[in-house]
C-alpha cells in the first residue's frame, strides 16, 4: 500500500513555561489558545494547524515524545498575510528583537520573504510571507 501526506496537523513544542509560551505565540502572532484532553493540555490553533505546548518535565510514560525533550530546540516557520516590514514592525512593537531581516528565502512553494525572532525559550521563528 502506498500514500502521500495530504498536511501538517499538529506539531509539539517543549517549552520550560507552558503559560509563558502560550501568551507570546498568542501576543505576537494571534493565535487561539485552547485547552484539550483529560489533563487539560494546552494548544494554540491557528488556520487548520495547531500546535500542543508541553512542559519539558513532563511525564514521559503519560505523552510519547521525541529523543530530544530540550526547550528551543526547533526552527519554525509560519507563513502570513502581511508584508515583511509590517513582520518587522509588529516586532518590535512587541518588544521583540529581530535576529534577521527582512530577508528573501526560499519557501515550500517559492520564494520567500522572512524575518526571524526567538520564542521565549529559544526556539528559532521564521515569519514569512510569499506576497512581497
Amino acid at each position: 500500500m502506498r500514500f502521500s501526506v495530504d498536511r501538517l496537523d499538529h506539531l509539539v513544542i517543549n517549552c520550560s513555561d507552558v503559560e509563558t509560551s502560550a501568551a507570546w505565540y498568542q501576543r505576537v502572532l494571534g493565535m487561539e489558545r485552547e485547552t484539550f484532553g483529560k489533563d487539560n493540555r494546552t494548544a494554540l490553533r491557528f488556520g487548520g494547524q495547531k500546535i500542543n505546548l508541553r512542559p519539558h518535565n513532563h511525564d514521559i510514560v503519560k505523552w510519547h515524545t521525541g529523543a530530544n525533550t530540550a526547550p528551543g530546540s526547533q526552527d519554525l516557520c509560519f507563513i502570513v498575510t502581511v508584508s515583511a516590514e509590517e513582520i518587522a514592525k509588529h516586532l518590535t512593537t512587541c518588544g521583540i528583537s529581530i535576529v534577521e531581516g527582512p530577508v528573501q528565502k526560499a519557501g515550500a512553494l517559492g520564494s520567500i520573504n522572512s524575518v526571524y525572532c526567538r520564542d521565549p525559550d529559544g526556539n528559532l521563528i521564521e515569519i514569512s510571507t510569499y506576497g512581497d
